[in-house]
């Protein structure tokens, strides 16, 4: 994912700098954030595309999710998109770049996920996983209290605070301790992504964001916010998408228990 997102970063500033037609950009973003991943989940020692039911299963879900909140926020003015940087063509509101973003991104982190598990071993131990959820909870929990009247920052922490709740204390999954090192290395082209859509190297942002529903702290570019929306687009993605795995594993032992009795 690293090295598609700099090559369209470096394609973007190219474009920007010879004054093109930009319609096309955000459309860019979304092609060349997916395009390795793709092609690489057929590789003979990862084979991706396997799974790819389970993963579709679980991103048109949370895509439903993540789109309805993305339009309600269009519509309240958190937020709002840079025609300049769009195709024109809209969904509830949104431009189709934006609705395809929830699929590319998880698409891209999934794989990322699936490929660093498969040869490396990222697990944490079960008091790391704790201490670090109990500390999140406490410190997203309270900046969203601190900042209750900005609607992206107090709406996006507290959801992303319970959510790691849930993971760890209610389902107990045992792969959170590895998502979060693998978002942490996602961060490298997150800075990339995310850079580009909140303006870095162009001359406008392509999201522009409403500065009283944000707590205005940036990396680079990119609201803190941000950050956080992020891992929780990734690990919704994950947790079903592991869910829907484990369903398939358990369909598939017992029809071939049913065969063999």
């Amino acid at each position: 994912m690293f090295w598609d997102v700099m090559g369209a970063f470096q394609v973007f500033q190219g474009i920007e700098n010879q004054k093109s037609d930009m319609r096309f950009l955000y459309f860019l973003v979304d092609f060349f954030t997916i395009l390795v991943p793709f092609l690489f989940s057929f590789h003979p020692k990862i084979k991706f595309y396997k799974t790819w039911k389970q993963f579709f299963s679980a991103c048109a879900i949370v895509s439903v999710i993540f789109i309805i909140w993305d339009a309600v926020f269009t519509y309240l003015g958190v937020w709002h998109f840079n025609p300049k940087y769009t195709s024109g063509i809209y969904f509830l509101n949104l431009p189709v770049e934006e609705v395809l973003f929830f699929i590319c991104i998880p698409f891209s982190c999934v794989f990322t996920f699936f490929c660093l598990n498969k040869f490396f071993n990222l697990n944490w131990n079960d008091k790391t996983e704790k201490f670090f959820v109990i500390i999140m909870f406490v410190l997203l929990s309270g900046t969203a209290l601190l900042f209750g009247s900005r609607l992206y920052t107090s709406i996006t922490f507290t959801s992303t605070a319970f959510l790691l709740v849930f993971l760890k204390f209610i389902f107990r999954v045992n792969w959170l301790g590895s998502a979060i090192s693998v978002y942490a290395i996602l961060l490298v082209p997150f800075l990339i992504v995310n850079g580009i859509l909140t303006g870095s190297g162009l001359t406008e942002p392509v999201v522009i964001y409403n500065k009283t529903e944000i707590m205005n702290l940036r990396l680079f570019t990119i609201p803190f916010e941000d950050v956080f929306y992020g891992l929780e687009l990734f690990l919704l993605n994950l947790a079903l998408y592991k869910y829907f795995l484990k369903r398939s594993a358990t369909h598939v032992a017992s029809s071939s228990a049913i065969k063999f009795s």
